[in-house]
C-alpha cells in the first residue's frame, strides 16, 4: 500500500475542513411571500399609498389596437411613466402592465386566434416595456373558451391560442420579465381555459381571481371571496388551489387572490342574516367608501368559510366582502400552502390609511 505523502493529507484535510464550513454555515433561504397590487388609478393618486413590502404593481388596464398592445391615450402614458418612476423610491418594486380586464378583451379571442395576430402583440408588449421601463406584462383575458362579458366571443381554440400566446411572449420579452396572467376561480374556467400543464413553465405566476365567486349575475346570495369552501357553496379560494395543485400546478406560481371591495345583493329576506338568499346583485361598494355606507349592517362571521358577511334587515340589503380578519387569513393561508403571494383587485379601493394593504403586507412580510 502506497502512503501519501504530507502535501496530499494537508490539501484533503482543507478540502473537508472548507465542506464543512460551507455546509454548516449555509442560511437556507425565508419563504416570503408576494404581494401584488393590481391599480387602475394614475400616477399622482398612487401618492395617497405606502407600497413599503408591495412586489408588484399592475398597471390595469392596457387594450388592443388591432392586433397590437397599446396605450390609450397620453394621460395613460403619462401615469405609466410616473409608476415606473416609483422605483426609484421603492428598488424592489417591480411595474407591470396589463392587458384587458372585465370588458377590456373583446377582440383577444380574434386577434390571438392567428399566429399574426399574436406575434404583433408579442411584439408591440416587448416595446412597451422597454419604451416605458416596466417589468413585465399580466394577462387579464376575461375569458378564454368560457363565456366572459355579453358579446365578446369565445372558442374553443382559445385554449391552444393561449398556450401559443405564452410561448409568443416569452420569445419577444427580455429575459428577466414577468409574464403573468389573472386565472377564473370558477370550476369552468379551470377546467376549460387553461391548458396548465404546457403554460405554467412558461409563466411565473397563476393570479387566481378567488373572489367573485358570487357574481352580478347570480340570483342568491353567498360569500364572493371565501377562504374555504362550506356544504351550500362549493366556490371557494382552496377549492381552485386544491384543483391546481392537483393538476400538477407548482404551489409557488398560484398567487391567492383578495378583494377590496363587497358586493350589496337587494330583496334579500332576512333568513340565515340574509347568507344564501334569493336576492338580486345592487352595487360594488370598496373599502374606502365602507364606513358610509354600512351603518344600517349588522356583520356577522362565517367561521367554515373563514369570511365576514353583513345584513341590513332594515332595506333588505346583503353584503359580502373581504375584511381586515379574512385578509390576514388568506395572506397565513398563502403562507402555509408555500403560494407565490397573494394579490388584490385593486388598491384604488383602499383606505389611504390603515387599510386592508398594510394588514396584508405586515401579515405577508412579518414572522
Amino acid at each position: 500500500m502506497k502512503l501519501k505523502s504530507p502535501s496530499t493529507i494537508a490539501c484533503v484535510s482543507l478540502v473537508l475542513l472548507f465542506n464543512y464550513c460551507t455546509s454548516s454555515t449555509t442560511v437556507k433561504t425565508k419563504y416570503i411571500p408576494q404581494v401584488i397590487a393590481y391599480y387602475s388609478g394614475d400616477g399622482t393618486s398612487i401618492q395617497n399609498y405606502d407600497l413599503e413590502g408591495v412586489d408588484q404593481l399592475i398597471y390595469s388596464f392596457l387594450h388592443l389596437k388591432g392586433n397590437k398592445l397599446a396605450v390609450d391615450n397620453v394621460q395613460d402614458s403619462i401615469s405609466l411613466q410616473q409608476l415606473t418612476g416609483l422605483k426609484t423610491i421603492y428598488p424592489k418594486l417591480k411595474v407591470l402592465v396589463s392587458l384587458g380586464g372585465w370588458g377590456g378583451c373583446k377582440t383577444c379571442s380574434e386577434v390571438f386566434n392567428t399566429s399574426e395576430g399574436r406575434k404583433e402583440f408579442a411584439a408591440s408588449t416587448a416595446q412597451i416595456i422597454a419604451d416605458y421601463n416596466a417589468d413585465g406584462i399580466d394577462l387579464d383575458w376575461e375569458y378564454p373558451v368560457v363565456q366572459g362579458p355579453p358579446g365578446h366571443l369565445y372558442q374553443e381554440a382559445d385554449r391552444d391560442n393561449f398556450t401559443k400566446l405564452m410561448l409568443q411572449l416569452r420569445q419577444h420579452l427580455p429575459e428577466k420579465s414577468l409574464l403573468s396572467f389573472a386565472a377564473g376561480g370558477f370550476p369552468e374556467y379551470l377546467e376549460r381555459a387553461i391548458d396548465w400543464e404546457k403554460v405554467m413553465p412558461l409563466v411565473d405566476y397563476a393570479n387566481l381571481m378567488s373572489y367573485d365567486m358570487v357574481g352580478g349575475y347570480s340570483k342568491t346570495t353567498g360569500h364572493h371571496t371565501p377562504l374555504y369552501s362550506t356544504p351550500t357553496q362549493i366556490r371557494s379560494a382552496d377549492q381552485a388551489i386544491q384543483y391546481l395543485i392537483n393538476q400538477g400546478v407548482p404551489a409557488q406560481k398560484i398567487i391567492i387572490g383578495a378583494a377590496f371591495y363587497g358586493r350589496i345583493f337587494e330583496n334579500v329576506p332576512p333568513m340565515n342574516q340574509g347568507l344564501y338568499q334569493s336576492g338580486n346583485f345592487k352595487r360594488g361598494v370598496n373599502q374606502i367608501h365602507f364606513d358610509s355606507i354600512t351603518q344600517n349592517f349588522q356583520f356577522y362571521w362565517d367561521d367554515i368559510a373563514k369570511a365576514p358577511y353583513a345584513y341590513d334587515e332594515e332595506n333588505q340589503l346583503f353584503l359580502t366582502y373581504d375584511n381586515k380578519r379574512s385578509i390576514v387569513l388568506k395572506t397565513e393561508y398563502a403562507k402555509k400552502e408555500k403560494l407565490g403571494g397573494i394579490m388584490f383587485w385593486q388598491l384604488m379601493n383602499d383606505k389611504y390609511q390603515n387599510g386592508l394593504l398594510k394588514t396584508l403586507v405586515t401579515t405577508a412580510k412579518g414572522d
